[in-house]
């Protein structure tokens, strides 16, 4: 069982900045390979970006390329979502995910829901203009 808790959801101005944290338990944090994702209301849920086990591959949603910045420390089990120059479209929950399969390498699955097999309760980003 992995438990994600979520924080540093708000209410900010467009062009603002935010940073989510994650904070995992009950499995080897580095073992994991960790994933945001987000949805907005009457939207399906889509990838925002994910990071390996060791944080040195990462993979952003085209949307958010050059503004969101993932990142993670393995010694405080927390992975982190910098985002900076929000807009209004980039309201909704924000979820943190965790991959606890065995993967021999990286993949290009990490950009998809498919390997994520914990998710946290999510936390509200509301940009307003």
């Amino acid at each position: 069982q992995v438990q994600l808790v979520e924080s540093g959801g708000g209410l900010v101005q467009a062009g603002g900045s935010l940073r989510l944290s994650c904070a995992a338990s009950g499995r080897t944090f580095s073992s994991l390979v960790m994933g945001w994702f987000r949805q907005a209301p009457g939207k399906e849920r889509e990838f925002v970006s994910t990071i390996s086990w060791g944080g040195g591959r990462t993979v952003y949603a085209d949307s958010v390329k050059g503004r969101f910045t993932i990142s993670r420390d393995n010694a405080k089990n927390t992975v982190y979502l910098q985002m900076n120059s929000l807009q209004p479209d980039d309201t909704a929950v924000y979820y943190c995910a965790a991959a606890t399969g065995y993967y021999t390498a990286w993949s290009s699955i990490f950009a998809s829901n498919r390997p994520y097999d914990y998710w946290g309760q999510g936390t509200q980003v509301t940009v307003f203009s």
